[in-house]
């Protein structure tokens, strides 16, 4: 399904935001959910583009039908992936960021303690330092030169194919991007066992060659163990009384009077 991400008809101001645009650059991300106060990895960090708000990974089966944008941190402000925001959006000269091998953009103008006009390339917005040719640091840098200069927003916005922002995304993934292991109290140990081996129909003998070698890393495991413990446990000797009583020298031998 193909969504048109802003309104259309007589009288439409071109100016004006649409609802999912402003509630992303407005939006808190990455504070715990009060729906699911209660739950781990609560952070909301995806956005609803038909809802227009933030919500957390347990929320998702909730808007299981809705576009949903993954929204990700990159020195403490809020980004979002350069290849997803571009379905929704035009960047063209919005400075992007690469972050783990993917480029990335800020949705808001960063904070900085001076600006620095003058011959440099900088912001149009906020005077932030940029790199050639960009004009923007940030989405909300673009959008809000946009509007004061009063341009036409429809310009830079797109119609957005529902598929490309599906829950299916999520799957597999946790919301820092990792995957996620079938058992979250920890990885499955015979997958990363290194002497493990598949079975497969007919070969009894590598299941039964697997089992044995099992047995025998287990028991290595268990002597070497052992051994440590023992050594670690020690004579109850102090170092300095071992050596002393080590090194103490002989006395001079006794010989049996001569007759």
């Amino acid at each position: 399904m193909v969504r048109e991400v802003y309104g259309s008809g007589a009288g439409m101001d071109t100016n004006m935001k649409p609802a999912w645009l402003e509630g992303l650059m407005a939006e808190t991300f990455f504070g715990g959910c009060g729906v699911h106060e209660n739950r781990r990895k609560n952070e909301k960090n995806v956005f609803c583009l038909n809802c227009c708000l933030s919500i957390c990974p347990h929320c998702l089966p909730s808007h299981r039908s809705h576009p949903l944008l993954q929204v990700r941190r990159y020195v403490y402000h809020d980004v979002v992936r350069l290849g997803d925001l571009e379905k929704l959006i035009d960047c063209a000269f919005i400075q992007p960021y690469t972050i783990n091998g993917a480029k990335v953009i800020f949705l808001n103008q960063r904070p900085q303690s001076r600006s620095c006009k003058g011959t440099a390339n900088i912001c149009f917005t906020c005077d932030r330092i940029l790199q050639e040719p960009f004009h923007f640091c940030s989405l909300s840098c673009k959008v809000d030169f946009m509007v004061n200069q009063g341009d036409d927003l429809t310009t830079i916005l797109y119609r957005f194919d529902e598929s490309d922002f599906t829950i299916s995304q999520f799957e597999g993934l946790r919301m820092d991007g990792s995957e996620v292991t079938d058992d979250e109290n920890g990885p499955n140990l015979d997958d990363h066992n290194p002497m493990h081996y598949g079975h497969s129909s007919g070969s009894r003998d590598a299941s039964s060659n697997s089992a044995i070698s099992r047995e025998q890393v287990a028991m290595a495991a268990s002597t070497a163990t052992n051994s440590v413990k023992k050594k670690k446990k020690g004579s109850g000797f102090l170092p300095g009384i071992v050596l002393s009583l080590s090194s103490r020298r002989k006395g001079a031998p006794h010989r049996a009077p001569l007759s």
